[in-house]
């Protein structure tokens, strides 16, 4: 079972992939890849390239994203989103969504975190 690659939106603090990197997993941040500022579709674009799932707290531009990305057969690694969480919180269900899914769970998927 691979263990899923995550990406996090700008909308993310860089310090959650920061953290999840000192605890095993495969995060980067927009912030860490200079994608800050980048459109929506071109934040998907990186995630895909980079055979990332995404995390992103921009919920009404990517939940039409994940839609585009049905409707025009267009595969990605997993679009995850969450409303704005307090950091602890945003790690728990993190962690356990990486803990509980492979990547091949998260391809294709638009989930709720």
């Amino acid at each position: 079972m691979e263990k899923p690659k995550l990406y996090l939106d700008e909308d993310i603090t860089d310090l959650l992939a920061r953290v999840l990197r000192t605890m095993g997993y495969d995060v980067v941040s927009a912030h860490e890849v200079k994608m800050q500022s980048r459109f929506d579709e071109e934040q998907v674009s990186y995630a895909i390239k980079d055979k990332r799932a995404m995390l992103t707290c921009n919920i009404s531009h990517f939940t039409n994203l994940a839609r585009k990305c049905y409707e025009n057969k267009i595969s990605h690694f997993g679009i995850i989103v969450t409303p704005q969480l307090d950091f602890k919180e945003m790690l728990k269900r993190t962690i356990n969504l990486l803990d509980n899914n492979s990547s091949d769970d998260l391809k294709d998927r638009y989930i709720w975190l």
